[in-house]
């Protein structure tokens, strides 16, 4: 088997926020397993650290911004894209957010606009993405989302960000069923909790951390590197079955009752 399994792929990276990033995990193994790859920057604030990260793979790797609240900017990233490539053969959906104050407290005091904010940004903005890389996938291709266990059980504080996960996992299923004719497959890894800039916004988040660490089967939290080997076994053609699924990659602890 080549070390380089997706050389001559190309893919697409949103949510690269910095060296935590999941995004950035699952990027450095599709960049070591060969793959050419495009990114997005949400915003002036977060474009240097991606810049520079970037840099990692050489230089002038393309990077563009797209806020994916604004259709406009979204079909303007992909235009840019056709700039490099008029293919691409997956893309990374490594996108959330909620108000830091849905986080905190209790669900029930989620406001109308948080809640609306939460499901565009961390779910709507999948199927956006995705219907603007259709006419790239021309030989087919794979979508993943990153996804977390509150969509499915409740993790106190985690709130409007559980309900819009469990949206997200709802659209990967449907979206897998619209597009599995045309070769392209969706799925979903749902990972143990990250250290990531935007986890830190969540109430009790250092505790969830030790939880995980003592109550998974493995008594220890994933490693990024293992979020980047299962995300790059999901574009490949070992998982050219394997779609509309969301994969607990979370040492086990998924699995747990209590």
């Amino acid at each position: 088997m080549s070390d380089k399994p997706l050389a001559g792929k190309v893919g697409v990276v949103f949510g690269v926020a910095n060296k935590r990033s999941i995004a950035w995990a699952i990027a450095q193994a599709w960049a070591n397993a060969g793959a050419t790859l495009i990114f997005n920057y949400q915003g002036e604030r977060v474009k240097d650290n991606v810049e520079e990260l970037a840099t990692a793979f050489g230089a002038n790797v393309p990077l563009y911004p797209c806020d994916v609240t604004s259709d406009k900017q979204i079909d303007d990233f992909f235009l840019k894209v056709k700039e490099h490539t008029n293919t691409i053969d997956f893309l990374l959906h490594s996108v959330a957010y909620a108000p830091k104050e849905a986080l905190t407290g209790s669900f029930v005091e989620t406001s109308r606009a948080a809640y609306a904010m939460a499901h565009d940004i961390s779910a709507y903005s999948l199927v956006g993405l995705t219907r603007a890389a259709l006419p790239f996938f021309t030989r087919g291709g794979s979508v993943i989302a990153m996804s977390y266990y509150g969509a499915e059980k409740v993790i106190p504080h985690y709130n409007v960000m559980g309900v819009a996960k469990a949206s997200l996992e709802a659209s990967v299923r449907y979206l897998a069923y619209d597009l599995g004719q045309k070769k392209v497959r969706v799925n979903a890894i749902s990972a143990g909790p990250m250290n990531t800039l935007a986890a830190r916004g969540i109430g009790g988040f250092t505790e969830m951390l030790k939880h995980y660490n003592e109550h998974a089967p493995l008594k220890r939290n994933v490693e990024p590197e293992e979020l980047g080997a299962m995300g790059t076994f999901l574009v490949s053609d070992g998982a050219a079955s394997i779609t509309g699924q969301t994969i607990h990659v979370d040492s086990g602890y998924s699995i747990m009752g209590m």
